[in-house]
């Protein structure tokens, strides 16, 4: 199993920037993939962007495309996903995930960090 815990998040301006950081613990020689997610109240949970844990594939989705960047330390165990020119419809809670190898999906998830965007 594979443990994370998100950071970083906070209360922004529109227009700011913020970095949410996520460290995995456990058994991270068994990740393939991770990803961030978020979800606004009311909403479903969606797909902000994944990258490989190995390698250089990112995937985003296209609400954020051009403004969120995710990148990872495979060394450090750590992922982050920088988030500039925020907007007010960017404001949930955004989750980290892992998807193990051989795995359908993401099986493992952090606790969730708040991202709150004043217009």
């Amino acid at each position: 199993q594979v443990q994370l815990v998100e950071s970083g998040g906070g209360l922004v301006q529109a227009g700011g920037s913020l970095r949410l950081s996520c460290a995995a613990s456990g058994r991270t020689s068994r990740i393939y993939a991770m990803g961030w997610f978020r979800q606004a109240p009311g909403k479903e949970r969606e797909f902000v962007a994944s990258t490989a844990w190995t390698g250089a594939r990112t995937e985003y989705a296209n609400s954020v495309t051009g403004r969120f960047t995710i990148s990872r330390s495979a060394a450090q165990k750590m992922i982050h996903l920088q988030m500039n020119r925020l907007k007010s419809e960017d404001s949930a809670v955004y989750y980290c995930a892992a998807q193990q190898v051989g795995a359908d999906g993401y099986g493992s998830w952090g606790q969730g960090t708040q991202v709150t965007v004043s217009s």
